[in-house]
């Protein structure tokens, strides 16, 4: 007489849930050799471990039960090339989509983490931001209230188009342009985004009004030169700098720095992290010269950031 296998020796053998080969019988995928007739228990034959195979393979690579089933009676060399062939293609696209996640996740956690770090100030030395709390004699400490220079490395972004300020508009306007045009420019919105002066005047003449808007995608084919940068924050909502501009362009006055380049505004937190937009934290960068470089310029940068926001 044939020995049949109950559900649970099945199970143990074949490495797949009970509950999972339950579903598979109701759905008419993969159904039982037998029931028993006294309790109607499902009964499976020892060779159906190596025909079950089918389906756990196909299944292991994401191909859905429906398609598996489409192919069960009719499967063929030519058949299941093509199908793991089409499937091959959907793993790549859904690899590029994670890939892009992941880079997306590294920006915004270092956007967060710098800007929560501020609140207890962060050390720097020679120019460089320490980042750990080790014990390092010397360096000054800075915190969302200082204005400072900053040594920062070489970060690659995408710039939106020229905003166009109608008369009467503020911020939001051309942002909402902006994002509705990012699909044709391949501007991913999911990466930070930030307000591009051309230059330190238009800052001080239009701080709530960037020229254009940016993304930190880091396959941008621009790049913020690496230097010696002013650094100021901003608690408030987007486009609301209060005094910051003045209190950066006094600083560099007073410390006889010549101000290089466009104006870069990144909210380290944003509604993604904070509720109250009273509380988003802005960081405002630009790049300065000047004449007595910092003491041991180039010198320290064992915990300097390779992609500072």
């Amino acid at each position: 007489m044939k020995e049949f296998l109950t559900i649970k020796k099945f199970s143990e053998l074949s490495g797949i849930e009970e509950s999972t080969l339950r579903y598979y019988d109701e759905i008419g995928l993969f159904s039982p050799a037998k029931r028993d007739k006294e309790n109607n228990y499902r009964l499976y034959s020892p060779e159906q471990i190596i025909a079950v195979n089918f389906i756990t393979v196909l299944s292991g690579l994401n191909i859905p039960l429906k398609t598996i089933g489409e192919m069960m009676d009719k499967r063929t060399p030519e058949g299941i090339m093509r199908l793991i062939e089409q499937q091959q293609k959907q793993l790549d696209m859904e690899m590029q989509r994670l890939r892009e996640c992941y880079s997306v996740i590294h920006e915004r956690m270092e956007l967060i983490q710098y800007g929560t770090r501020l609140q207890k100030g962060y050390k720097v030395i020679d120019g460089w931001r320490v980042d750990d709390d080790a014990e390092l004699d010397g360096g000054d400490y800075i915190d969302e209230n200082s204005i400072s220079i900053l040594k920062r490395n070489e970060k690659a972004y995408i710039l939106g188009q020229l905003n166009e300020f109608a008369e009467g508009e503020l911020f939001y306007e051309p942002f909402m342009r902006f994002c509705n045009s990012a699909k044709d420019l391949r501007i991913n919105l999911n990466y930070p985004i930030g307000g591009y002066h051309e230059n330190m005047k238009h800052f001080l003449d239009s701080p709530g009004k960037p020229n254009r808007f940016f993304s930190l995608d880091p396959t941008g084919n621009l790049k913020r030169a690496a230097g010696e940068y002013l650094i100021g924050f901003k608690r408030g909502y987007y486009g609301e700098m209060g005094d910051l501009p003045g209190r950066m362009a006094a600083y560099a006055t007073e410390n006889a720095l010549t101000v290089t380049g466009p104006v870069y505004v990144m909210y380290l937190h944003d509604e993604i992290c904070i509720k109250e937009p009273t509380q988003y934290l802005a960081q405002v960068s630009v790049a300065v010269k000047r004449k007595k470089a910092l003491p041991g310029s180039g010198t320290y940068k064992r915990n300097a950031k390779p992609n500072l926001p």
